[in-house]
């Protein structure tokens, strides 16, 4: 009723206004009109004082009269290019054209006249003047002038007849109108009665309302502390889960390191037994020992960065190494009694993603394939290529896409499951099991990477999930793998500080830099390090440790800085949570173990971003 009251408001606003506009425009025309026909008469009267004052002028050749007669006709002139302006009609446009140009013709003959006047030739301006007297420009100048007056005339009717008939109309729109105005108060009244009665049972409801409401937020409490202890119990689980794993994983890993140590053990006591009698025999003991210890450290760095949380930068990444490097891993979480099989049909296209997310991605698959199959059956991980569709797969869109399936052979999932599969906190797995948030954390990490995901199931016969990634085209930044069997480089040898709290590596550094040539000074505390700089201002570097007990390695270069511009810096840690640039201030990082060419390559790169100049 509100509405129906304001748009009735608003048209009755709208109509009145429209009226006034339209009265207004009646008002402006007709008084354009009435200036049309007065200017008019006033160029009439105007063109006849006109030629009279030059009929004086001839007669008594006075030039007050001559002058009289110039300003008249020039005044004539001036009226009719305000008549041209004024007139609104095509034909009144026509016309003024009209005696605009019969002005002209009779302009040059009245001036032929004054002229003569002028040059006292007077018998000839009487001739002319009174042959001008009777010249058919004079009768046209009249003729259109009346004509112009009366169609004006026509013009002020006709628009005088149309608004009344528009201010009629609106008349009687603005009163039906009216009428429906005081149709709508009556019904608001109507309607304001029955809201009086219906206020009375409202209050009669309004207290059942309020027990309700009380009820309701009891019952939102209750749940809200159900959900906060369910929490604390999921969080309570992961981590027993998150120990579970790394306690199955550890088992799995100390038998390759015990296995790596034996390769290490063994070659390096051959080579001590036959270091004199047989050096070829003892070299190839020794490169034994240097492979077993090579393969530990990849597995530590390995192991170091699957414990990482942060994401790394995304790099393009060819989809077989991914599996082919993450073998070793897999064969020792899954047990010895799954099977695990690689197969390649991807012909070496990349994916551009997170190294360390999707390595965990594919984990978490295969540990949930194992779990399918009670730990006893055969993994397949197999990288293709595929061509999508837009929309063929999620919401993939269309291009050449990278998959990567991991099937196992385990009893497989119902349908119903298979549509909750990604939900948060879903899960099949008994309690204290799993999460349930394994496969939501994959759905949301294909997403983010623009790709999609897929699930072939069928109870009784395994179960196939499918990673589609979006292929990466952009040309791999190449990347020098360091030499098997490395060589020192032979650079200018340097006098170097050697900070590290631990004796062991502190002796084995200072004997590979002086296995270098370059000249070292040992300092196991970095709290030492100012005084042992101050005694030996000719050092060129600083090799120290990351982390140490009463002080990092970044800490104290730092308190350097400001007495030691000059100084070069290298950072040497075995630990990868430390491989941000920004946290070691730009500086060069050697990662343990090294190689003497790993050594030297850093020496020379640390060297070369040298902040100062020599003191």
């Amino acid at each position: 009723m509100a509405a129906l009251g304001a748009a009735t408001l608003v048209a009755l606003m709208v109509i009145l206004g429209g009226a006034n506009r339209q009265r207004d425009q009646a008002l402006e025309l007709q008084s354009r009109s009435y200036d049309v026909m007065i200017l008019a008469r006033s160029l009439s009267g105007t063109i006849a004082r006109s030629e009279a004052s030059l009929g004086r002028y001839v007669i008594s050749g006075d030039r007050g009269m001559g002058q009289l007669y110039s300003e008249d006709w020039n005044l004539a002139a001036s009226q009719i290019d305000r008549l041209d302006r004024i007139a609104d009609d095509r034909q009144q446009q026509r016309r003024i054209d009209a005696l605009r140009e019969a002005y002209i013709a009779r302009g040059r003959d009245l001036s032929l006249t004054a002229l003569s006047t002028a040059y006292k030739k007077n018998r000839q301006a009487y001739a002319l003047y009174n042959q001008a007297g009777m010249a058919p420009e004079l009768v046209r100048i009249n003729r259109l002038l009346d004509a112009i007056i009366a169609r004006e005339k026509a013009l002020l009717a006709n628009r005088t007849r149309a608004v009344m008939g528009t201010v009629e109309e609106s008349s009687r729109i603005a009163l039906l109108l009216a009428v429906f105005g005081i149709l709508l108060v009556l019904g608001a009244i109507t309607l304001g009665w029955m809201t009086l009665g219906a206020y009375t049972e409202r209050k009669v409801a309004q207290a059942e309302a309020d027990a309700a409401r009380q009820r309701a937020r009891e019952l939102a409490e209750a749940v809200t502390q159900a959900t906060d202890e369910l929490r604390a119990q999921e969080a309570k689980l992961r981590q027993v889960q998150k120990m579970e794993a790394v306690g199955q994983l550890t088992g799995g890993i100390a038998h390759d390191f015990n296995n790596m140590l034996a390769v290490v053990l063994g070659g390096l006591e051959l080579a001590r037994r036959v270091l004199h009698s047989d050096p070829t025999s003892a070299a190839r003991h020794i490169d034994n020992a240097t492979e077993g210890a090579n393969r530990a450290a990849a597995l530590t760095r390995q192991l170091l960065a699957f414990s990482r949380e942060d994401a790394l930068n995304a790099e393009s990444i060819v989809a077989r190494e991914i599996v082919d490097e993450m073998s070793a891993l897999l064969d020792r979480t899954l047990g010895d009694a799954v099977t695990l099989v690689a197969q390649d049909g991807s012909g070496g296209w990349r994916i551009r993603c997170d190294r360390v997310q999707i390595e965990n991605a594919i984990l978490n698959l295969a540990v949930n394939a194992r779990d399918a199959m009670n730990g006893r059956g055969t993994l397949t991980i197999a990288t293709g290529r595929a061509m999508l569709r837009e929309g063929e797969v999620g919401e993939c869109g269309a291009g050449e896409h990278v998959t990567i399936a991991v099937t196992d052979t385990g009893t497989g999932m119902s349908p119903e499951v298979v549509e909750r599969v990604f939900e948060p906190f879903f899960t099949t797995k008994p309690v204290g099991k799993g999460t349930g948030l394994g496969l939501s954390q994959i759905f949301a990490l294909v997403r983010q990477l623009g790709g999609g995901i897929a699930i072939d199931t069928k109870l009784g016969e395994g179960t196939t999930v499918i990673l589609y990634l979006p292929r990466d085209t952009a040309s791999p930044v190449r990347v020098v793998a360091e030499p098997a069997t490395p060589e020192a480089t032979g650079s200018d040898r340097i006098d170097l500080l050697v900070v590290e709290d631990d004796p062991r590596v502190l002796a084995a550094t200072m004997s590979a830099l002086a296995e270098l040539g370059h000249r070292a000074i040992s300092c196991d505390d970095p709290l030492a390090a100012p005084a042992l700089l101050q005694r030996h201002p000719h050092i060129d570097l600083v090799l120290s440790d990351v982390l140490m007990p009463r002080q990092t390695g970044t800490e104290m270069v730092a308190g350097l800085a400001a007495d030691f511009p000059h100084l070069a810096v290298l950072f040497v840690t075995g630990f990868a949570g430390e491989a941000n640039g920004e946290a070691l201030g730009g500086h060069v990082l050697l990662r343990k173990p090294f190689t003497l060419a790993g050594l030297e390559r850093a020496i020379d790169a640390a060297m070369a971003r040298t902040r100062g100049a020599t003191p």
